[in-house]
């Protein structure tokens, strides 16, 4: 006799209950010098909000470097005082969450050259099975956007385009934009981890 598999679930609403801590979405403290801001959205593929969506933030300091014992080059305390490298933020009632951080520098590539600067991000939701996992650019790198071994690898420019945060407009140097859409027109690219 063969029994049925147990069918899948989704995340549940564990998020809500046992994953956020109330310093999560503060990478360093608030008003920390040169701390930068990240918000953005959530959205399902209707382009409706995802509101008990868990954005979780990886990230090397600005020295490019990572108080992580996988780091190849070793671990290395970061110069900045309170910075941990790692955010967590729940998606509020309208779908957005906000993480505090400082900008990473650029990471050299087991192959040679080098990464742009950028956050890698995993996000948790309702009716994913496992998280899906992308990563965060800065606009205003162009030149070493370019140069990146994974963006030169999406052909696509317009879904390259959906890897790399924005300015706020208006906003203050230091605040960006960056929309998560799980599917549909203009999602993001995730990578298969």
């Amino acid at each position: 006799m063969s029994l049925p598999i147990t069918p899948s679930q989704t995340v549940g609403p564990f998020l809500a209950i046992v994953l956020p801590w109330p310093d999560g979405p503060f990478v360093v403290p608030e008003g920390t010098a040169g701390a930068i801001t990240i918000t953005g959205q959530v959205f399902d593929g209707a382009g409706q909000p995802v509101t008990d969506a868990l954005i979780e933030t990886w990230q090397a300091d600005p020295d490019s470097r990572f108080d992580h014992p996988d780091d190849p080059r070793g671990a290395a305390r970061p110069a900045a005082a309170g910075f941990r490298g790692f955010g967590r933020c729940p998606t509020d009632a309208s779908g957005q969450y906000r993480i505090v951080t400082l900008r990473p520098g650029s990471l050299p590539c087991p192959a040679g050259g080098t990464e742009a600067p950028h956050l890698d991000v995993s996000v948790f939701s309702r009716g994913l099975l496992d998280r899906v996992v992308t990563r965060i650019y800065f606009p205003d790198q162009a030149e070493a956007n370019a140069a990146d071994p994974v963006l030169s690898a999406i052909g696509d420019q317009a879904r390259r385009g959906t890897l790399i945060a924005s300015a706020v407009p208006g906003g203050e140097p230091g605040q960006f934009r960056f929309d998560i859409r799980l599917r549909g027109d203009r999602e993001t690219v995730f990578f298969d981890v």
